[in-house]
């Protein structure tokens, strides 16, 4: 009983995943926090994220200050922003709501990048 019940759970994923990957891109846009650069052929700008926490930066969401949702860690995988150093995101202009965790602390806040120009968010 208990092993059918745990087929049908783990074929149900699979489907809810399939569905959600191939039926729906403007919904994993929105899951994500929607794309980086808008626009490929208009002009960008880059956030610079200045780590002096004191601990390791494992996740950075970005999303555009009109989304209702941050979306998913954009570092890459596997990758830290260590204390002391910096990360760059190249951007569209415009208003980026940003959260920050270290697995310990998290920090949110918006940024306004110009385009051309590097906008720094500071973790203390």
């Amino acid at each position: 009983m208990l092993e059918t019940s745990l087929k049908r759970l783990v074929v149900g994923a699979v489907l809810a995943l399939s569905v959600v990957s191939t039926g729906c891109g403007a919904v994993m846009s929105y899951i994500q926090g929607g794309p980086l650069i808008r626009d490929p052929n208009g002009p960008t700008g880059k956030i610079v994220i200045d780590n002096k926490s004191g601990y390791t930066l494992g996740a950075v969401l970005l999303s555009d200050c009109d989304s209702s949702t941050y979306g998913l860690n954009r570092l890459p995988a596997r990758t830290g922003i260590e204390d002391g150093k910096t990360y760059e995101f190249t951007v569209s202009p415009g208003c980026w709501s940003i959260a920050i965790g270290s697995g310990s602390a998290e920090v949110r806040g918006k940024l306004h990048v110009a385009a051309n120009l590097a906008s720094v968010y500071t973790v203390n």
